[in-house]
């Protein structure tokens, strides 16, 4: 059975024959591969380490792992987490044990998605570890300080790789489109200019993305009549729905880009702020989730500067809510913008962490017995609401009194900021409370008359 272009046989994936087969054949990554980088080093030493590789997709964990297997005293193993299981562990330790004992070679094994082990596959790998019967290489696109466990991060050292460059992936397509063994000369493939640059930037980092698109076109693009595939920039729209932006709803990329937008938002940047929302919402993030966050920067970060951000934030969850997405995505962006653009206080939250923190050292302090509630006899008879002041009845509608317990008197927790309502609320209750102090300290005209 032939592939597209007539041959025998199909071939793997594009993506599979274009893997470097040499550390030099590497793009990216020179902080590690580069003439000072640690892992050069190591390979060149012949003396690796446990490693685990954390980086986003197609940026070259698993070339660097097969790499790694052919420095000389190494043979290699490999498995993917989400397939295998405490009985593969054993399987692979036994091996290696034999292996250094009868040829003196050291094991390497890899592991993809390491992140997904669960707590009792990561301790039966431990020991192993621990004991150099087996050298891991763990490959995550999560960040191992939440997703492995501490005892085998202790014992591995974390290699973080970066999204590929733009000028990388564009020298990665170049060599496709012109190996005629491994890439895609037999195809008669060309690409414009712009469109090169458009689908560099489509592939966002990421070289498997790059070169699979680059397999489709092959497929899409017809020949022309001297029998040349030449891709234009229209022709990538069809790949719509081939290449996706990376928003990872479950792991870290996740709370990455939520961050970018509620910080875009605290500093005020409506153009930042729009910019992460659409990246959340086109990376098929809950729109729900998205708005719960805008509600929580509404009280965060605006407070009573702006008590209208509060309002306009949850008319948006509504509002997504009642009529879902695309139609949705407006409210939210309303939102955002808003909220980037209105003064900003985060009084309410220092607020309320003092408060909190009064309760936590004090306890369960008594509520003073003026202001307990007296619904009957008894609790009249133990002195519940006496001297009470109802503020309704005196000038002002204010009293001077201690809402505090007792040893927490005319504590203050909130402490306002200069913007927006708050500063205009506040002193207009400063004022207040000076004019009602002031009449009830005038003297009473009625009194002493006859």
């Amino acid at each position: 059975m032939g592939d597209l272009f007539g041959n025998r046989e199909a071939r793997p994936p594009l993506a599979e024959r274009m893997r470097p087969g040499h550390i030099d054949e590497v793009l990216g990554q020179e902080h590690l591969l580069g003439p000072q980088g640690i892992l050069r080093r190591a390979t060149e030493s012949g003396e690796l380490p446990s490693m685990i590789l954390w980086g986003p997709p197609g940026s070259g964990k698993t070339t660097l792992a097969r790499l790694l297997e052919r420095v000389p005293g190494y043979r290699g193993e490999s498995f993917s987490a989400v397939m295998a299981g405490v009985k593969d562990i054993r399987r692979v330790a036994l091996a290696a044990a034999d292996a250094q004992r009868s040829h003196g070679l050291r094991t390497l094994l890899f592991i993809d998605e390491v992140h997904r082990f669960n707590k009792a596959q990561q301790d039966a790998l431990l020991p192993h570890v621990e004991a150099g019967t087996v050298v891991l290489v763990g490959a995550t696109t999560e960040n191992p300080s939440f997703e492995v466990n501490s005892a085998l991060l202790s014992r591995c050292h974390v290699f973080v790789l970066h999204r590929l460059a733009e000028e990388d992936l564009r020298t990665l397509a170049e060599r496709a489109l012109a190996d005629g063994e491994r890439g895609l000369g037999e195809a008669a493939l060309s690409i414009a200019a712009d469109a090169l640059d458009r689908l560099v930037g489509l592939a966002d980092g990421d070289a498997r993305q790059l070169l699979n698109a680059l397999e489709t076109l092959a497929v899409l693009v017809p020949p022309d009549e001297v029998g040349q595939r030449r891709v234009s920039l229209e022709d990538l729209g069809r790949l719509k729905g081939r290449i996706f932006l990376a928003a990872d709803r479950a792991g870290e990329a996740h709370f990455n880009l939520i961050s970018a937008l509620h910080k875009s938002v605290r500093g005020s940047d409506p153009d930042g702020s729009l910019y992460w929302l659409a990246r959340l919402l086109e990376g098929g993030e809950d729109p729900l989730y998205v708005a719960r966050r805008i509600v929580r920067m509404a009280s965060e970060d605006i407070g009573l500067a702006d008590p209208a951000a509060l309002m306009l934030a949850i008319s948006a969850k509504d509002a997504v809510h009642f009529i879902g997405l695309p139609e949705g995505t407006l409210a939210l962006a309303e939102a955002v913008v808003y909220l980037a653009l209105a003064p900003k206080s985060n009084a309410l939250e220092g607020a309320y962490r003092r408060a909190r923190e009064a309760v936590q050292e004090g306890g369960s302090l008594p509520v003073p017995l003026h202001l307990r509630n007296a619904p009957t006899g008894l609790m009249k008879g133990l002195g519940y609401g006496r001297e009470y002041r109802y503020p309704h009845d005196y000038p002002g509608r204010w009293v001077d009194e201690d809402y505090l317990p007792e040893g927490l008197s005319r504590r203050r927790y909130y402490r306002p900021s200069d913007q927006g309502r708050e500063a205009r609320l506040w002193a207009q209750h400063i004022e207040r409370i000076r004019v009602a102090r002031e009449a009830q300290r005038a003297p009473d005209p009625e009194a002493g008359r006859a």
